[in-house]
């Protein structure tokens, strides 16, 4: 008889959304599942039978991995080239990398408060490139809805993410 795996209630039914958001943010569906595989390794190692919010401690655990991982990699980069500084340009500085991240959780939160037809449209048009007339047809709205459903959806992110800004 094979010993059976200890069962971490709410963990599982969370990996399809964390290959998800991860795909979106490495823009790589591979690195996304390497990602989500390593974050679960860790938490089924860890003692996470106290955890309350498993989809938020997946969520932090991934991002403590990608945040990691690209460190490693900075560093790994910097040192095959030979020029060792301790001084991080801009576009390698890991606190930008983190921020960016927290940018994009706060993206997604805010864009979460929104009716689902507003998040629709902003994806499309920001992040999949489709013209109003391609999501007008898609949900069957007239061009001018899918604009101001967009303008909406914008005034909202400015009006949450207006305090990030430093």
């Amino acid at each position: 008889m094979t010993p059976k795996l200890p069962r971490r209630p709410g963990f599982f039914e969370h990996y399809e959304e964390l290959v998800g958001t991860w795909t979106r943010r490495l823009r790589n569906r591979q690195q996304a599942e390497d990602l989500a595989h390593d974050t679960f390794v860790r938490v089924l190692e860890s003692d996470s039978a106290a955890v309350e919010q498993p989809r938020a401690y997946l969520h932090q655990t991934a991002r403590n991995i990608a945040v990691d991982g690209y460190r490693r990699e900075d560093r790994r980069g910097a040192m095959e080239s030979g020029a060792i500084d301790h001084s991080v340009s801009s576009c390698g500085d890991p606190e930008h990398f983190v921020q960016a991240i927290q940018l994009a959780d706060s993206i997604e939160l805010a864009l979460a408060e929104l009716p689902v037809n507003c998040r629709k449209v902003f994806v499309w048009q920001k992040i999949e490139g489709l013209t109003q007339a391609e999501i007008a047809e898609r949900l069957g709205l007239s061009k001018n809805m899918v604009e101001k459903y967009m303008i909406r959806t914008l005034r909202h992110l400015r009006d949450r993410l207006d305090g990030l800004q430093s």
